[in-house]
């Protein structure tokens, strides 16, 4: 079961809007993501999902691999309060 828990994984899409992620033990790093872009969140790590733009609307497909949970809400007492942007490192994203 472990083997196979090792595998699961999620992918965001973003169909329109701007997405932010942040992510970590503390969430101490922080993406963003526009139309046509993919994150991918590997098993296991804490992580937080924003609507980046207040203003505009933002639609996602979400596709998930494995059986657990959708959401599990954490209890995350000292989450950074300025987290490292990271740029996204691939050909499209100069």
């Amino acid at each position: 079961m472990a083997e196979e828990r090792s595998r699961d994984w999620r992918r965001d899409g973003v169909l329109s809007g701007r997405a932010r992620m942040r992510w970590g033990v503390r969430l101490e790093f922080v993406a963003e993501a526009g139309p046509g872009d993919f994150i991918h969140v590997p098993p296991y790590v804490p992580h937080q999902e924003i609507k980046a733009d207040s203003d505009g609307a933002l639609s996602c497909v979400l596709v998930r691999s494995g059986q657990d949970p959708v959401v599990v809400n954490l209890d995350l007492p000292n989450v950074e309060p300025n987290p490292e942007h990271v740029r996204w490192v691939d050909d499209i994203h100069p």
